[in-house]
């Protein structure tokens, strides 16, 4: 039993996937139904967490909007999910930025990784 869902999960898997870290800022081109029209959405912001492993594998990013925090959390190996593209690259000593939340203005950016 526990084979054949793996089988299964193999199945669904993306085969390209780009390569991005907690801190990069991404832009994410996500498929939006609205009736029976299909545009897409891109949403830009911080990576503050990816979960799990696998097919079950989130990702989810925030940004400011006019002032708010808006935090979105995607399935990585999602059909609606149309691509990932890296902005930048974060310098971040933690797995989880939960305490970006906390912060606003220039307290809230994450440094950039320079190689």
């Amino acid at each position: 039993m526990n084979e054949m869902i793996r089988q299964i999960e193999a199945a669904q898997l993306k085969e390209s996937v780009p390569e991005f870290h907690v801190g990069d800022t991404v832009r994410v081109s996500a498929k939006i139904r609205e009736g029976n029209r299909e545009r897409i959405q891109v949403f830009e912001g911080t990576v503050i967490k990816r979960q799990n492993g696998s097919v079950r594998e989130t990702f989810t990013v925030r940004k400011n909007s006019n002032g708010v925090g808006v935090e979105k959390t995607w399935p990585l190996h999602s059909p609606f999910v149309e691509k990932i593209e890296v902005v930048r690259r974060g310098k971040v000593r933690r797995a989880k930025l939960n305490y970006l939340r906390t912060r606003v203005g220039k307290a809230a950016k994450v440094k950039e990784l320079v190689k």
